[in-house]
């Protein structure tokens, strides 16, 4: 379980949550309250054990790695990449697009109507 504060949370309302996750047994649980801090915790047995050193920690049932910087946290996915913040998602789509639309300019220049192209 991964869990971004919101704005709206409050500390009773995490701590019940993390009663929750403690009781039915959820194995990991990694808590962001604010953009360079994280928390996490790993089932040992039948309770959750803080774990006292989360940078350059790894997931052992995902397989992701957190590091932490001075001014944020970077997730890491199991082949060494990291995952994109959604501000770098959005970009990447709108190159992409803009990368397709170029494309389809260019086919329509040189004849060919790029709705008709075979999936």
């Amino acid at each position: 379980m991964f869990e971004i504060l919101s704005p709206s949370n409050t500390s009773e309302e995490m701590s019940r949550k993390f009663e929750f996750y403690q009781t039915y047994g959820v194995e990991e649980y990694y808590y962001n309250p604010d953009r360079n801090h994280l928390t996490g915790w790993i089932r040992r047995g039948s309770a959750l054990s803080e774990i006292q050193q989360i940078n350059g920690c790894i997931s052992p049932r995902l397989g992701i790695r957190f590091e932490l910087t001075s001014q944020d946290f970077v997730i890491y996915r199991p082949d060494g990449d990291r995952f994109l913040s959604p501000v770098e998602l959005r970009q990447l789509v709108d190159q992409e697009r803009q990368r397709a639309d170029r494309l389809a300019e260019y086919l329509s220049s040189i004849g060919i109507d790029p709705d008709q192209i075979p999936d």
